[in-house]
Parts: structure tokens; C-alpha cells; sequence
């Protein structure tokens, strides 16, 4: 694999940057453990309140996740993860804070973010959520909200680009909502569980999210920043979707013939043509025809501003 890292907490791949910053320790005895978030593929996921952490804050919430595999392999790879992760800071990206390694499990402390998965909230704020809401129905997003996500992730994507990082899995269901609609990149590793039938199964071990893949990301293996814009064009699709799954209607094989016949996903009801068109400019087949991250958050950006955005959806 040489340089390149997959990173199993983002599932990002590394092509070469230095690790510069020291990770930060924290005290175990200033972590208080709330309640469980879940559990994914690693160990589980806490809520909890973390003491000393902020210098004008006594306590603040944090999610915790935890490392149930202590073999020395997994400790390695623990290691390496948080040095680099703590060399990732950015608005859009969510922030880690440091590890716990005084004992057993071993921990690493990420900021919490209230609203959950962006999958999730999409679909608690679609057309379809009184199907499934009980009590008051939560409001619907606007376009000029789905506007305003979509620009946040992809300034997030400008930020990965560069640090030389690819991610490989750009989803919303790997995106997190906090207050006032703000919008970070990174999951715990839980996704990959609740999310289930968004990856494909290779070779018993290997689960690929085929579904927001390029060409030559299914048929070759092969993950760029390039193929990074692809799925942004996916995730784009979803948000004006309210989080429906790509190719719903379709079994994995099925995608996967569709998308290296050359076949994309049909323009949503909800979404402006130039957001379509955009959509369309990162789905083209070569790699080096697709528009590049930062055109597509200036692009973005641009369409944003036109169309102020009202946080009080979220109450």
C-alpha cells in the first residue's frame, strides 16, 4: 500500500503529508462516559463530558470512541491514526481533540455533534418524514439549506485536497450535522453498520461503497482526489434527494453495470439545473474531464448567496 493509509476512523487515504503536530493526551479520569452512540466496526461509541479539555469551558460534550481490539497491530494503527488526525483541522472537519491511552480500552475524543449523521437528518427533514415522525413533524429543508450544506462539505473536500488526503468513502452518512445546519466530514466508524446495504461485499472481508464509486474506482481499485469528486456529485444528489439511497431501485450488480456502461443518476424534483449540471460535471467518465473540488465549492458558494439561507429549522 505504501504511503497511502486508510485511516479506519474517516476511512481517508494519505498520500504522503508530513505529521507535524503532537497528539494530545487526556486524563482518564476527566472523562465521564453519558450514554452509548453505537457501535461499529472497532469498538463502541460514547457520549460523554470531558473535563479540562477547553481552558474557557469546565466541561464539555464529546463523543468517545472506544478501541475493543487491544492487539498490538490494532494499538499501531491507533497510534497512527490519531497523528494524523490530529494534523487535520479544519471548520468543516470534525475536530479531534486527543486520545486516552492510561489503560484499557484505549480512546480517541472527538467534538460532538448534536443532529447526528446527515443521512439521518435529511430524512427526518424530507417530504416523507410525517410517514415516519411522531408528534410534530420537523420542518422541511429548503433549497437555499440544501444549498448551504452542500457547500460546507465540499469546502471540506477543498480542505482534504490539500493535505494530499483521499477519502474513498464521501457519503452523507459520513457527515455530521451539528447546531445551526453546521455540517463537518467524519464518522466514528459506525456507518459501515447502520449503513449496511450502502456497501458491497468483496471477498468476504472488503465492503465497498459501490454506489458513490467512479469507473475506475469499481473496476480498478483506484481512488484519487478525482475520484473524491465523483462521489461529491453523489453526495449532491443525495442532499437534493433528502438522503434516498443512489440507485434505490437497483441491486449492486445492477449499479455496478450501470455505472461502467456510463449511465448516471437522473436530475432530482427538487434540484436547480445548475446544481444538475454541476452534478453531471462530476460524473464524467475521465477522471481528468471532472471539474476540480475547487470549482465546485466556488460554484457552489456562488448559487449559496444567491439564496439566503433561515436556520431556524432546527428549532
Amino acid at each position: 500500500m505504501g504511503l497511502r493509509l486508510i485511516l479506519k476512523v474517516f476511512g481517508f487515504g494519505q498520500e504522503g503529508s508530513a505529521v507535524v503536530k503532537v497528539v494530545h493526551h487526556i486524563k482518564r479520569h476527566n472523562i465521564v462516559l453519558k450514554r452509548e452512540l453505537g457501535e461499529g466496526a472497532f469498538g463502541k461509541v460514547f457520549l460523554a463530558e470531558c473535563y479540562n479539555l477547553c481552558p474557557e469551558q469546565g466541561k464539555i460534550l464529546v463523543a468517545v470512541k472506544t478501541l475493543k481490539d487491544a492487539s498490538d497491530n490494532a494499538r499501531k494503527d491507533f497510534h497512527r491514526e490519531a497523528e494524523l488526525l490530529t494534523n487535520l483541522q479544519h471548520e468543516h472537519i470534525v475536530k479531534f481533540y486527543g486520545v486516552c491511552v492510561e489503560g484499557d480500552p484505549l480512546i480517541m475524543v472527538f467534538e460532538y455533534m448534536k443532529h447526528g449523521d446527515l443521512n439521518k437528518f435529511l430524512r427526518a427533514h424530507g417530504p416523507d418524514a410525517g410517514l415516519m415522525a411522531e408528534g410534530n413533524r420537523p420542518a422541511e429543508l429548503t433549497q437555499s439549506q440544501m444549498l448551504h450544506i452542500a457547500q460546507q462539505i465540499a469546502s471540506g473536500m477543498v480542505y482534504l485536497a490539500s493535505q494530499h488526503f483521499v477519502h474513498r468513502d464521501l457519503a452523507t452518512r459520513n457527515c455530521l450535522v451539528g447546531e445551526n445546519l453546521l455540517v463537518k466530514i467524519g464518522d466514528f466508524g459506525m456507518s459501515r453498520d447502520v449503513y449496511s446495504t450502502d456497501y458491497y461485499r468483496v471477498g468476504g472481508h472488503t465492503m465497498l461503497p459501490i454506489r458513490w464509486m467512479p469507473p475506475e474506482s469499481i473496476m480498478y481499485r483506484k481512488f484519487t482526489t478525482e475520484s473524491d469528486v465523483w462521489s461529491l456529485g453523489v453526495v449532491l444528489w443525495e442532499i437534493f434527494t433528502y438522503g434516498k439511497q443512489p440507485w434505490y431501485q437497483l441491486s449492486n450488480n445492477e449499479v455496478i453495470e450501470c455505472i461502467t456502461q456510463g449511465r448516471v443518476l437522473q436530475r432530482p424534483r427538487t434540484c436547480p439545473k445548475e446544481v444538475y449540471d454541476l452534478m453531471l460535471g462530476c460524473w464524467q467518465r475521465e477522471p481528468h474531464m471532472r471539474l476540480n473540488i475547487k470549482e465546485i465549492h466556488s460554484l457552489l458558494q456562488n448559487l449559496a448567496k444567491a439564496s439566503p439561507v433561515y436556520l431556524d429549522i432546527l428549532g
